[in-house]
């Protein structure tokens, strides 16, 4: 008989367009609070409605407020689409090297890598002293598991600015240097960004280098500073740098003393 009743009632909200849109809504909450690992709010938003209500006011408007992006409703990818339909334009009517750059910088972030290069190599045509191009064209090689075309550009731009993008251009330096066996320049381009800053990236991969070179303490040392810094990271920064704390984790873990 409870069945019966409870049937019907389903069936009624299923056939609700208000419920449906509701519904979708607490979904949209329930995915967005996951996305910024907020936990807590994940199974709130997903177990009652008016919870997704005040996940919306009190942290998703101020995030995408902080994030410059607005608060309204937005469709995965607009901000995008519309940002790549400006660039197609002044690309026509300019043809500037900071437009291939820049629409090149949106398909990295979406990970088409293929037309991130041809943007990039197109910006260099137009611009082959541009720092900025040099080292996004670099970063994009690195991910097309072309180390050793990137190794030339990034060292271009670590020449002439040794700290460019805040360390992150020698970072990616480092980062090519080992995926074509280049230890110690790697090495070296690592521990030059680790005596400015702090990224875990830098930390675990110097901490490979060091692994295999029988020096253990040191390396530990690098992996158990990314875990612990994992531990006090807003939530973007451990997005950010998620895959690295796993790496560092999953060291530790097989190095541990028995």
């Amino acid at each position: 008989m409870t069945f019966a009743y409870v049937l019907p009632d389903i069936r009624d909200l299923l056939s609700n367009p208000l419920y449906l849109v509701m519904f979708a809504f607490q979904l949209w909450m329930t995915v967005d609070a996951a996305r910024r690992q907020e936990w807590l709010w994940v199974v709130f938003n997903f177990l009652f409605g008016l919870s997704s209500i005040l996940y919306f006011f009190m942290v998703y408007r101020p995030a995408r407020a902080m994030e410059g992006s607005g608060a309204g409703f937005e469709w995965p990818g607009a901000a995008d689409r519309e940002r790549i339909r400006e660039l197609e334009e002044a690309i026509h009517h300019l043809d500037k090297a900071h437009h291939h750059a820049a629409l090149g910088d949106i398909y990295a972030g979406q990970g088409k890598w293929d037309k991130a290069h041809e943007c990039y190599e197109k910006a260099l045509e137009r611009d082959d002293e541009d720092l900025d191009i040099l080292a996004s064209f670099g970063k994009c090689l690195i991910q097309m598991q072309q180390p050793e075309k990137a190794i030339s550009m990034l060292e271009k731009v670590c020449r002439e600015n040794a700290d460019h993008d805040y360390g992150q251009s020698t970072m990616a330096l480092g980062h090519a240097c080992l995926s074509s066996g280049r230890i110690s320049e790697a090495q070296a381009a690592l521990e030059k960004v680790l005596k400015k800053h702090n990224y875990a990236q830098a930390k675990v991969q110097l901490a490979e280098i060091y692994l295999k070179a029988d020096r253990q303490a040191e390396a530990i040392a690098h992996l158990q500073e990314v875990m612990d810094d994992d531990k006090h990271a807003p939530s973007f920064a451990r997005k950010r740098d998620a895959l690295w704390t796993q790496q560092a984790k999953a060291m530790l873990r097989s190095h541990q003393p028995k």
